[in-house]
Protein backbone atom coordinates (compact mmCIF):
# COMPACT_ATOMS: atom_id res chain seq x y z
CA UNK A 1 0.00 0.00 0.00
CA UNK A 2 1.04 3.48 -1.16
CA UNK A 3 1.45 6.42 1.79
CA UNK A 4 0.16 9.61 0.48
CA UNK A 5 3.02 12.32 0.68
CA UNK A 6 1.18 14.26 2.92
CA UNK A 7 0.46 11.29 5.58
CA UNK A 8 4.24 10.31 5.26
CA UNK A 9 5.34 13.84 6.39
CA UNK A 10 3.26 13.96 9.11
CA UNK A 11 4.71 10.65 10.23
CA UNK A 12 7.80 11.60 9.88
CA UNK A 13 7.07 15.02 11.77
CA UNK A 14 5.86 13.00 14.66
CA UNK A 15 9.20 10.58 14.82
CA UNK A 16 11.32 13.47 14.44
CA UNK A 17 10.38 15.30 17.48
CA UNK A 18 12.48 13.75 19.53
CA UNK A 19 15.63 14.64 17.64
CA UNK A 20 14.14 18.10 16.85
CA UNK A 21 16.20 21.68 17.24
CA UNK A 22 15.32 23.58 19.78
CA UNK A 23 15.66 26.64 17.96
CA UNK A 24 12.61 27.59 16.49
CA UNK A 25 11.84 27.93 13.02
CA UNK A 26 12.36 31.03 10.74
CA UNK A 27 8.66 32.59 9.92
CA UNK A 28 8.17 34.33 6.43
CA UNK A 29 4.12 34.32 6.53
CA UNK A 30 2.17 36.16 9.03
CA UNK A 31 -1.40 34.57 9.46
CA UNK A 32 -4.35 36.87 8.44
CA UNK A 33 -6.85 35.17 10.33
CA UNK A 34 -5.93 35.24 13.67
CA UNK A 35 -4.81 38.35 15.85
CA UNK A 36 -1.23 39.35 16.32
CA UNK A 37 0.00 41.62 19.93
CA UNK A 38 2.31 44.47 18.94
CA UNK A 39 3.52 46.60 21.85
CA UNK A 40 4.83 50.21 20.77
CA UNK A 41 8.10 51.63 21.52
CA UNK A 42 5.90 54.11 24.20
CA UNK A 43 4.48 51.41 25.63
CA UNK A 44 0.99 51.41 24.14
CA UNK A 45 -0.93 47.83 22.78
CA UNK A 46 -2.30 46.91 19.51
CA UNK A 47 -4.17 44.00 18.81
CA UNK A 48 -5.53 43.26 15.26
CA UNK A 49 -4.61 41.85 12.02
CA UNK A 50 -1.81 41.90 10.22
CA UNK A 51 -3.02 42.36 7.00
CA UNK A 52 0.59 42.74 4.95
CA UNK A 53 4.47 43.20 5.43
CA UNK A 54 6.79 44.56 3.12
CA UNK A 55 10.23 43.80 2.79
CA UNK A 56 13.92 44.94 1.89
CA UNK A 57 16.34 42.22 1.56
CA UNK A 58 14.70 39.84 3.89
CA UNK A 59 13.91 42.97 6.10
CA UNK A 60 10.71 43.84 7.50
CA UNK A 61 10.22 47.75 6.56
CA UNK A 62 6.06 47.91 7.04
CA UNK A 63 3.48 46.39 8.45
CA UNK A 64 -0.20 46.88 7.40
CA UNK A 65 -2.18 46.85 10.44
CA UNK A 66 -6.09 46.58 11.17
CA UNK A 67 -7.36 46.96 14.90
CA UNK A 68 -9.81 45.12 16.64
CA UNK A 69 -11.57 48.05 16.56
CA UNK A 70 -11.50 48.19 12.38
CA UNK A 71 -8.99 51.20 12.35
CA UNK A 72 -6.32 50.53 9.74
CA UNK A 73 -2.71 51.84 10.11
CA UNK A 74 0.69 51.56 8.38
CA UNK A 75 3.72 50.58 10.93
CA UNK A 76 7.30 51.91 10.82
CA UNK A 77 8.74 49.04 12.79
CA UNK A 78 11.37 51.22 14.07
CA UNK A 79 8.33 52.23 16.14
CA UNK A 80 7.73 48.56 17.56
CA UNK A 81 9.37 47.07 20.62
CA UNK A 82 7.84 43.76 20.41
CA UNK A 83 5.01 41.44 19.00
CA UNK A 84 4.05 38.05 19.05
CA UNK A 85 2.46 36.87 15.67
CA UNK A 86 0.93 33.48 14.22
CA UNK A 87 2.47 31.90 11.79
CA UNK A 88 0.61 30.77 8.48
CA UNK A 89 -0.53 27.19 8.35
CA UNK A 90 1.58 26.65 5.77
CA UNK A 91 4.52 27.87 8.19
CA UNK A 92 2.89 26.19 10.87
CA UNK A 93 4.04 22.47 9.36
CA UNK A 94 6.98 23.41 8.13
CA UNK A 95 7.80 24.74 11.88
CA UNK A 96 6.60 21.31 13.42
CA UNK A 97 9.90 19.71 13.26
CA UNK A 98 10.81 22.54 15.92
CA UNK A 99 8.38 21.41 19.04
CA UNK A 100 10.42 19.09 20.65
CA UNK A 101 11.19 21.88 23.25
CA UNK A 102 12.21 21.84 26.97
CA UNK A 103 9.58 23.61 28.62
CA UNK A 104 11.75 24.00 31.59
CA UNK A 105 14.31 26.58 30.09
CA UNK A 106 11.81 29.08 29.40
CA UNK A 107 12.90 31.24 31.92
CA UNK A 108 12.75 34.93 30.42
CA UNK A 109 9.48 36.61 32.31
CA UNK A 110 8.94 39.23 30.29
CA UNK A 111 7.97 36.73 27.21
CA UNK A 112 3.87 35.72 27.14
CA UNK A 113 4.97 31.85 27.20
CA UNK A 114 1.83 31.12 26.78
CA UNK A 115 0.87 32.73 23.67
CA UNK A 116 4.18 30.73 22.39
CA UNK A 117 2.31 27.68 23.76
CA UNK A 118 -0.65 28.44 21.15
CA UNK A 119 2.28 28.68 18.25
CA UNK A 120 2.96 32.02 18.57
CA UNK A 121 6.17 33.37 17.75
CA UNK A 122 7.95 36.35 19.30
CA UNK A 123 9.65 39.65 17.21
CA UNK A 124 11.55 42.01 19.05
CA UNK A 125 13.79 45.66 17.88
CA UNK A 126 17.11 44.37 18.41
CA UNK A 127 20.49 46.27 18.27
CA UNK A 128 22.68 44.39 15.19
CA UNK A 129 26.22 44.73 14.02
CA UNK A 130 25.82 44.95 10.16
CA UNK A 131 28.76 45.19 8.17
CA UNK A 132 29.99 47.28 10.43
CA UNK A 133 27.02 49.36 11.50
CA UNK A 134 25.16 49.33 14.30
CA UNK A 135 21.16 49.36 13.53
CA UNK A 136 18.50 48.32 15.24
CA UNK A 137 16.19 45.95 13.50
CA UNK A 138 13.03 44.02 13.94
CA UNK A 139 14.12 40.73 14.39
CA UNK A 140 12.48 36.68 15.09
CA UNK A 141 13.86 35.36 18.26
CA UNK A 142 14.72 32.26 17.65
CA UNK A 143 15.14 30.54 21.21
CA UNK A 144 12.74 32.45 23.15
CA UNK A 145 12.56 29.76 25.27
CA UNK A 146 15.96 29.79 26.72
CA UNK A 147 17.31 32.93 25.76
CA UNK A 148 18.15 34.00 29.26
CA UNK A 149 21.77 34.49 28.80
CA UNK A 150 22.47 34.41 24.41
CA UNK A 151 19.98 35.12 22.09
CA UNK A 152 19.97 34.22 18.78
CA UNK A 153 18.07 36.11 15.55
CA UNK A 154 17.07 35.15 12.44
CA UNK A 155 19.18 35.83 9.80
CA UNK A 156 16.70 37.20 6.92
CA UNK A 157 19.50 36.49 4.52
CA UNK A 158 20.89 33.45 5.62
CA UNK A 159 21.24 30.53 3.19
CA UNK A 160 20.80 26.84 4.39
CA UNK A 161 22.29 23.73 4.04
CA UNK A 162 20.86 20.87 2.24
CA UNK A 163 17.12 19.70 3.14
CA UNK A 164 14.54 16.70 2.81
CA UNK A 165 11.36 17.16 1.64
CA UNK A 166 8.06 15.15 0.65
CA UNK A 167 5.13 16.19 -1.41
CA UNK A 168 7.18 20.01 -1.44
CA UNK A 169 7.45 19.91 2.16
CA UNK A 170 10.84 20.17 4.57
CA UNK A 171 10.99 17.28 6.68
CA UNK A 172 14.94 17.48 7.64
CA UNK A 173 17.70 19.43 7.17
CA UNK A 174 17.87 22.84 6.01
CA UNK A 175 19.69 24.34 8.99
CA UNK A 176 20.54 28.05 8.37
CA UNK A 177 24.29 28.59 8.28
CA UNK A 178 24.19 31.77 10.27
CA UNK A 179 22.46 33.55 13.05
CA UNK A 180 22.25 37.06 14.71
CA UNK A 181 23.59 36.07 18.32
CA UNK A 182 23.81 38.77 21.06
CA UNK A 183 25.25 37.75 24.41
CA UNK A 184 24.19 39.57 27.42
CA UNK A 185 23.72 43.16 26.55
CA UNK A 186 26.33 43.54 24.06
CA UNK A 187 25.09 44.36 20.32
CA UNK A 188 23.85 41.08 17.95
CA UNK A 189 26.50 40.09 15.51
CA UNK A 190 26.01 37.90 12.93
CA UNK A 191 27.66 34.18 13.67
CA UNK A 192 28.19 31.71 10.64
CA UNK A 193 28.96 28.25 10.26
CA UNK A 194 31.96 28.16 8.78
CA UNK A 195 33.40 30.17 11.79
CA UNK A 196 31.79 28.78 14.42
CA UNK A 197 34.62 26.32 15.55
CA UNK A 198 37.15 28.67 15.26
CA UNK A 199 35.28 31.11 17.31
CA UNK A 200 33.92 28.23 20.06
CA UNK A 201 36.15 29.17 22.40
CA UNK A 202 36.37 32.75 22.65
CA UNK A 203 32.28 32.80 22.66
CA UNK A 204 32.35 30.69 25.47
CA UNK A 205 35.30 32.00 27.24
CA UNK A 206 33.02 32.67 30.65
CA UNK A 207 32.06 29.07 31.13
CA UNK A 208 35.13 27.34 30.61
CA UNK A 209 32.85 23.86 31.44
CA UNK A 210 31.06 24.39 28.04
CA UNK A 211 34.63 25.30 26.93
CA UNK A 212 36.33 21.84 27.62
CA UNK A 213 32.59 19.58 27.12
CA UNK A 214 31.72 20.97 23.48
CA UNK A 215 34.80 22.74 22.22
CA UNK A 216 37.02 19.88 20.36
CA UNK A 217 34.83 18.86 17.40
CA UNK A 218 32.20 21.29 18.05
CA UNK A 219 29.53 21.15 15.27
CA UNK A 220 26.91 23.80 14.52
CA UNK A 221 24.16 21.91 14.83
CA UNK A 222 24.43 21.94 18.75
CA UNK A 223 24.63 25.35 19.30
CA UNK A 224 21.48 25.32 21.11
CA UNK A 225 23.29 22.66 23.70
CA UNK A 226 26.08 24.99 23.71
CA UNK A 227 24.46 27.71 24.87
CA UNK A 228 21.75 25.84 26.99
CA UNK A 229 25.00 24.35 28.79
CA UNK A 230 26.89 28.29 28.98
CA UNK A 231 23.18 29.42 30.02
CA UNK A 232 23.24 26.77 32.96
CA UNK A 233 26.81 27.68 34.21
CA UNK A 234 27.22 29.02 37.62
CA UNK A 235 30.74 30.87 36.26
CA UNK A 236 28.92 33.02 33.47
Amino acid sequence: MKLKPLFLVLALLVCSTLSAQELVNPVILFSKQKDSYVTMQDGSELVGLITGVKRKKGLIREIKFTGSDGQKQKINPDKIQHMYVQPTALDKLSNALDKATDMQRWEEESINHDLLKEGYVYYENAEVLVKKKKRTLLMQLLNPHFGAKVKVYHDPLARETASAGIGGFKVAGGDAKSYYVQFGDETAFKLEKKRYRKMFDELYKDCPSTVSKYSDGAKWGDLPMHITSFTDCSGS
